[in-house]
């Protein structure tokens, strides 16, 4: 028996050192998938592109259109499309995906949830090697179209796509948020607007247009509904927030530092005027421009890539045209805490590449996502909303700078506040950041805008909001978020993931040898007893 639990106690030892040469990387290996000399045009090859349109019928014909082109060019390549309306249920569904190994073969999406998908083994393509790939990289000698160099593309952009080490995405278009402004209430109010939007400014307006008559109307609509100020994203509202005091959000390393004395006095504030009513959110109220077209709010703040649905001369105004009120509409960037140097978020979509078991799928996939970045297709899409190409040869085409200078020529093409929303991001990419991205950074994400939610609600119950309930609300965040125990009280630990399968095994293998251990032991004990006695 003492041969044996020797044996044992070299086989765990052996055991955790196996496993842990297996385990240490955890789940995070990727694909290394060897682009083919040539593209087979001999054999047919069925790819699936999951895209979103925001129900914008524009949009999907674009997507329509450039498969269409596209297979002209690849008579062997056959594409899918499936259109979702949120992103946040394409993300759900590539996750469910990955665990059946059908995930699709191009996804446009965000790098937060591309940073989820990587917790699959081999899930994402590394982009690295297919840019610079002479034969077939972006603008390579054997594709078929005239696709952009890596040069081409906008440095900024295409650093957002840069993470744990890797190209796990390229661009396909880039907004920002905007402040869209009825600036007829707010003259009408007593103030002009400034030439950069400040909190204070937003707040003191927003306060004002509160007051009501003797009938319960409000003065400045006349109307018995009055929101001045209406947020879209709530966790882009804190992000920035926090960016723009350089308070603590998260570290490249996947810290967080969300809940801190910043996030409060921030939240603090934010029911100040709930409590009076000037503020409320999305998904408490509904969309901002339902309200700013009715004239039932002034500061309406949502993405440049919704811009068509703003102002009273919208294309796709969602509401009737007896609810319709007519003013000026302003299109402005997002408040500032110091106008001097200006912080606003840089978003859109972008499009990565799922793994699959034959590279010449793979290699499809990759030309049909450079056909995206076409100028065709980029500066086709850029114009049904407030997006700017990811391209410099998009951007300085003629072509588009012809569209940009006949802003307001109609309202439709060319309405005035698409094309100005558009403008805003061209003037100020330099003054946009990107958040963290890590896995677990979606969460984090959600956690954000979950804080101004909460608070929003509570306040509009009469519940109070104190120390006492910050405190709770940071521990009920971060544990719905899933953002682990110690996020709350700032200690920051970054949310892991799963347990990776190498070390569940390892666990699992340590401790049935325990048991056996522990079961000799306790025999020999025993047998000792018995002999004694």
């Amino acid at each position: 028996m003492m041969h044996m639990l020797k044996k044992l106690l070299c086989f765990s030892c052996l055991a955790a050192c196996v496993l842990s040469l297996t385990g240490c990387h955890g789940s995070r290996k990727q694909n290394t998938i060897a682009i083919p000399e040539s593209f087979d045009t001999s054999k047919d090859y069925e790819i699936t592109f999951w895209a979103k349109n925001d129900t914008n019928k524009t949009q999907t014909d674009i997507y329509k259109k450039a498969i269409s082109d596209f297979q002209k060019q690849y008579p062997n390549i056959t594409v899918t499309l499936r259109l979702y309306t949120d992103y946040g249920k394409i993300y759900n569904d590539v996750i469910t995906n990955i665990a059946t190994n059908t995930t699709p073969n191009v996804c446009i999406t965000y790098p937060d949830h591309i940073a989820t998908y990587l917790t699959g083994e081999g899930t994402v393509v590394p982009l690295d090697a297919f840019f610079t790939d002479e034969k077939y990289g972006l603008g390579g000698s054997e594709v078929a179209f005239d696709a952009p160099k890596q040069s081409e593309l906008i440095p900024y952009f295409l650093d957002e796509c840069s993470f744990a080490g890797h190209y796990y995405a390229v661009p396909f278009m880039r907004s920002t948020e905007a402040c869209y402004v009825n600036k007829t209430y707010v003259e009408e109010l007593g103030y002009t607007l400034p030439e950069t939007l400040t909190w204070d400014f937003i707040w003191e307006v927003s306060e004002a247009a509160t007051a009501k008559d003797a009938n319960g109307k409000f003065l400045v609509n006349q109307q018995e509904v009055m929101i001045p100020f209406i947020y879209k994203s709530t966790d882009n509202m804190m992000i920035q927030m926090l960016r723009q005091k350089e308070a603590g959000y998260s570290t490249d390393s996947g810290e967080i530092q969300l809940f801190n004395d910043t996030t409060k006095e921030l939240l603090y504030t934010i029911a100040s005027h709930v409590k009076n009513g000037a503020f409320s959110t999305f998904k408490i109220s509904s969309y901002p421009a339902n309200f700013l077209n009715a004239g039932q709010c002034i500061f309406a703040i949502d993405s440049t890539a919704g811009a068509t649905w703003m102002g009273c001369d919208a294309p796709l105004v969602d509401i009737s045209k007896e609810a319709l009120v007519k003013f000026d509409t302003e299109v402005m960037t997002i408040p500032q805490f110091d106008p001097q140097n200006p912080q606003m978020i840089s978003q859109g979509p972008s499009l990565c590449i799922f793994g699959k078991e034959d590279p010449q799928e793979v290699l499809a996939s990759w030309l049909f996502t450079q056909y995206l970045l076409t100028n065709e297709v980029q500066i086709a899409y850029s114009r049904t909303e407030g997006y700017v190409p990811v391209t410099k040869k998009a951007q300085e085409s003629e072509e588009y700078q012809d569209y940009l200078s006949r802003c307001g020529e109609d309202n439709s093409a060319y309405y005035d506040v698409k094309i100005k929303a558009s403008k805003l991001l061209l003037d100020h990419v330099n003054d946009t950041f990107v958040t963290p991205v890590f896995n677990g950074s979606a969460s984090l994400r959600d956690a954000a805008g979950q804080l101004i939610e909460n608070v929003t609600k509570s306040v509009r119950r009469k519940q109070e909001i104190n120390d006492d309930y910050i405190e709770k609300l940071y521990n009920d965040v971060a544990s719905l978020c899933h953002l682990g125990e110690s996020s709350a009280a700032g200690n920051g630990k970054k949310e892991l993931g799963p347990l990776p399968g190498a070390s569940a095994a390892l666990l699992g293998v340590l401790f049935a040898v325990w048991c056996v251990i522990f079961l000799y032991l306790a025999f020999q004990t025993l047998k000792k007893a018995k002999k004694d006695c």
